[in-house]
């Protein structure tokens, strides 16, 4: 064979082990959200995860050197499936993300235990929360000023405001997941809404960019 044909040969080999490994990989993260939404956070095993997709578990770690890593890369793809085109976001939508997140429990509480953990340094998942809530401020913010224009009724900025919209969002998970037969997690986020959207008759004073 000669050797441009050796080396096209090659590339080719490569370029087809590359898309089998991606193929695998989106393979073992869609049976590690189904093991998620069945078993929960803590009974998702790379043991169960690995027998789902027909691998050893040794398998497994060959593709996601760590539980925390295949998980981070859950939460991702996760992020990735349910994308909506900025352009889509509207504030009267973000009650219906709500509702559909108590649907997914299992993923839920995989992101919020994550989530608690991601604050001590070295965590695996500091990086993608930090840029997650890096992005989702700044859509937030953009859906705000849509809305309501340079300033909510309250005199808050959108961007002063995005904040406190996340924290909301995911402080009402963490109550849910702990006791959600006392805590109407839609149903309080509709109710935020409908504060912020209130006009208080005077400026906050916090409202600066």
């Amino acid at each position: 064979m000669a050797p441009k044909a050796r080396i096209t040969a090659k590339a080719t080999t490569t370029t087809k082990a590359r898309a089998r490994s991606e193929e695998r990989r989106a393979e073992i993260l869609r049976a590690a959200f189904e093991v998620i939404a069945e078993r929960g956070y803590r009974g998702a095993s790379l043991g169960a995860v690995a027998e789902r997709v027909g691998l050893t578990q040794q398998g497994l770690l060959h593709y996601f050197p760590t539980k925390d890593a295949l998980l981070v890369a859950v939460l991702d793809a996760r992020d990735q499936w349910d994308a909506v085109p900025s352009n889509e976001i509207r504030l009267d939508l973000l009650g219906s993300l709500v509702e559909y997140n108590a649907m997914r429990p299992g993923i839920i509480q995989t992101f919020s235990a994550l989530l608690g953990e991601s604050v001590t340094d070295g965590h695996p998942a500091r990086e993608y929360f930090t840029e997650r809530y890096g992005s989702v401020r700044e859509k937030f913010a953009a859906v705000l000023r849509v809305e309501y224009g340079d300033r909510l009724p309250g005199g808050l900025t959108p961007k002063a405001a995005a904040p406190l919209l996340v924290a909301v969002m995911d402080g009402l998970q963490y109550q849910w997941l702990l006791d959600p037969e006392s805590v109407d997690m839609a149903g309080a986020f509709r109710d935020f809404l409908g504060l912020i959207g209130a006009d208080s008759g005077g400026d906050s004073g916090n409202g600066g960019e």
